[in-house]
């Protein structure tokens, strides 16, 4: 997986706090952080108590939070930093594959959920994308369950959606291609995939196969 590029001029280097209590997973994660021109590691914390305090004080643009903390369990922190009310986004770490872990993480206030087995590549492109406002979870979570509470803000940004939208994503769900749906709809290729991209950004969705796949839930969801 590469790594999606950093914009070319930063104004300054995004700065992100880690609360991780395993010394060789910080240094490593430490180091692919500060390797990238547009982040920098500004603090660290291995438990819930320093974590807390260091990012009132710090006020990072993010948070890695490594969700199986021996001191505290990461909701529990997540949700004592969200008390702090202060704008930082808060991005969980985790080795559990389970959709009921990033549930719990995303039900407490976290804004992304990775893999700790992610390539490097990924993990910093999941970094920037809850930096630049978007949901994260690694693709493997979204395909180990189809919980509506993993989708549970999405399905709130459904609102946003115009009727039309709501027949494309219900075609998408059905397994239909862009011509299929261009036949469909009177339109051209071109034209379905632009509303795609519109209903994925609207979703807050990282990428159209992550579209898809919400689309095949949803629809699974209202079948049954």
């Amino acid at each position: 997986m590469a790594v999606k590029p950093a914009p070319r001029i930063a104004k300054s280097k995004r700065r992100i706090f880690v609360v991780e209590d395993h010394p060789t997973v910080f240094e490593g994660l430490g180091r692919l952080i500060n390797a990238q021109r547009d982040l920098m590691v500004c603090g660290k914390a291995d438990g819930g108590a320093k974590a807390c305090k260091d990012i009132r004080r710090l006020r990072p643009d993010l948070a890695v939070i490594d969700l199986g903390l021996s001191e505290k369990s990461g909701p529990n922190l997540i949700k004592q930093v969200r008390s702090l009310k202060i704008p930082v986004k808060l991005l969980v770490v985790s080795r559990h594959v389970q959709a009921i872990h990033a549930q719990r993480a995303l039900r407490a206030g976290g804004d992304g959920y990775i893999l700790k087995q992610e390539d490097p590549a990924e993990i910093i492109n999941a970094m920037r994308d809850v930096l630049n406002g978007r949901l994260y979870v690694s693709e493997a979570v979204l395909a180990s369950g189809r919980s509506p509470s993993l989708s549970a803000g999405r399905d709130r940004s459904l609102k946003q959606l115009t009727d039309f939208e709501l027949e494309i994503l219900e075609s998408l769900g059905e397994g239909k291609s862009n011509e299929e749906m261009a036949r469909q709809f009177r339109m051209t290729s071109g034209e379905v995939n632009d509303r795609c991209l519109q209903i994925q950004h609207t979703l807050k969705l990282r990428s159209i196969n992550a579209l898809i796949r919400y689309a095949v839930c949803r629809l699974e969801k209202i079948e049954n």
